[in-house]
């Protein structure tokens, strides 16, 4: 009868997966494991037959966990029937794709190797050359952050951008001088270096209909994301460990700091390997503070993203700070969010970003940051509030700008202060930064001629105190694109370190000026 009974068990259970009901299949699955194991507790003379029978659905039902994205009970179930048959074929392919999504992938390339030795590799149709390969160019980009997206770039963005691994550069988390903890680089960074690159947790988009997107479609947004959030935090223990380091915004000088290492894919589970307990209310919490808007002021989203309004959590992402004198910018491509420094930065230096348009005065930044909670306090912010409170001429030449006072009028008078305050070199960007809307224009630049600073000298300064922008960087390239006779190599190279300090040096020279409009000039040399 119990045979009889569980005949009937593995074949329902063999119908749903074939019909993609995942958790039904699950459920009978369930049901046939636990009849199985009595089975072999009473019946010791069929334990070959039973040890087999159990193995296989003991894989089927991790097959059918992980396309619930339940990779913790998937990864048991495959350690379950591994104990059984240690080389069995079908459940080292299983735990292989499941270390993959996981983005482990030196232990995913050794269930594959050890799969491969089964003969029945040579007539399998899973492609397991395929998943060997890509585990091996995955596993060497997690580990060189050699990612290339040059030929996507150079086609316009069309099919699929190029797989990514997570990648973890030359930094280090510490307690932060700017708030709670910080990541910091642990070398020299040129402008465009990458920092890291990590995929979302969950993400959630929405079509953008014109520019704005009314509260209750973001209100739908927000709710779908937090369930898939709590869903995966839910089903995998790691994702749940990890993202329990972040803040809730109370607690952040009670907790501790993390090792970089334990933001590393391969890295074992954190802790006694018992599932932790969600507590929902602290994650929500934790997504108020620290979810990403991925097409932001310090962002560009790249392919068919960009037509979308997305939020997403990036873990070791919401570790960066922001500040109003920024070194960091990202690249959102697919899941993945690729950090990389806007500007040359130095060993030991917070990585940071702006989490508002810092190209504004002290008085407009102060505004925008109280609608996130926090009073920016850095190098820039506390000069220009000196220097607000030793010279009028300040406020007076924010208050003229308001008021549409000629754009030129507005930087003669804020050069001619710098001179008279006797303002240092590096200090000027900030300022130049603060009234980038006076000198936004090139038409200005002309027609003020030699009483103000030529553009190029502006843009240098400003991206040395700010970093790389969007806008600064397009003003560059339209001038190149209007001047007659071609454009000098150093006014092309100028662009181009720029473009890398907005896109990150994530594609080669000719993608870049593919990307910037620029392939089509002749350089003077």
């Amino acid at each position: 009868m119990a045979e009889e009974q569980m005949q009937q068990l593995r074949s329902k259970a063999t119908e749903l997966l074939l019909r993609e009901e995942w958790s039904e299949s699950v459920e009978v699955y369930s049901q046939f494991i636990n009849l199985c194991q009595n089975q072999i507790n009473q019946t010791p003379d069929n334990l070959p037959k039973l040890h087999k029978s159990l193995c296989l659905a003991l894989s089927n039902r991790a097959s059918a966990r992980s396309r619930l994205r339940d990779y913790t009970q998937a990864l048991k179930d495959c350690d379950e029937a591994l104990k059984i048959e240690s080389t069995h074929f079908k459940t080292l392919v299983c735990k292989g794709k499941i270390l993959l999504n996981l983005n482990r992938y030196s232990m995913a390339l050794g269930c594959f190797k050890t799969a491969q030795l089964d003969p029945q590799a040579n007539g399998s149709s899973v492609g397991l050359n395929g998943y060997l390969q890509k585990c091996k160019k995955l596993e060497l980009m997690s580990k060189t952050g050699a990612f290339d997206l040059s030929e996507w770039v150079a086609n316009g963005f069309r099919a699929k951008p190029p797989e990514a691994a997570e990648y973890i550069g030359a930094v280090e988390m510490r307690r932060s001088g700017i708030r709670g903890r910080g990541l910091f680089a642990t070398k020299n960074m040129e402008a465009g270096s990458l920092v890291l690159i990590s995929k979302a947790v969950a993400t959630e988009r929405g079509i953008l209909p014109g520019h704005d997107l009314d509260e209750n479609a973001q209100l739908v947004m927000w709710k779908n994301f937090t369930e898939n959030v709590l869903d995966s935090v839910t089903k995998c223990s790691r994702i749940c460990s990890l993202i329990s380091t972040l803040s809730s915004g109370e607690d952040e000088d009670e907790l501790e700091v993390p090792a970089i290492d334990v933001f590393k894919p391969e890295f074992e589970q954190i802790g006694n390997s018992e599932e932790k307990k969600v507590d929902a209310s602290r994650i929500l919490s934790i997504l108020d503070v620290n979810s990403i808007v991925e097409d932001s002021i310090s962002s560009k989203v790249l392919g068919k993203n960009s037509d979308y309004y997305g939020v997403g959590i990036w873990i070791l992402a919401s570790f960066i700070n922001h500040s109003c004198i920024p070194n960091a910018r990202r690249v959102h491509v697919g899941d993945y969010v690729i950090v990389h420094a806007s500007r040359d930065v130095k060993a030991g230096e917070e990585l940071t970003f702006a989490y508002f348009d810092v190209l504004n005065p002290l008085e407009k930044r102060n505004e925008m940051s109280k609608t996130w909670g926090f009073r920016c306090n850095c190098r820039r912010c506390k000069f220009e509030a000196e220097l607000c409170s030793r010279q009028e001429g300040v406020g007076e030449i924010e208050m003229g700008l308001d008021r549409g006072l000629d754009s030129g009028a507005v930087v003669f008078k804020l050069e001619e202060g710098m001179r008279k305050w006797k303002v240092k070199e590096k200090e000027k960007g900030y300022l130049r930064a603060s009234f980038w809307t006076a000198y936004g224009s090139e038409k200005l630049m002309r027609s003020w001629g030699r009483r103000i600073p030529t553009m190029e000298s502006v843009v240098d300064s400003i991206v040395e105190a700010v970093g790389s922008d969007e806008r600064v960087l397009k003003m560059v390239v339209e001038k190149l694109k209007k001047g007659n006779g071609g454009s000098s190599v150093v006014e092309v190279e100028r662009a181009l370190k720029l473009g890398r300090g907005v896109y990150g040096k994530v594609m080669k020279k000719q993608a870049m000026k593919s990307l910037l409009g620029l392939g089509i000039l002749e350089p003077i040399y």
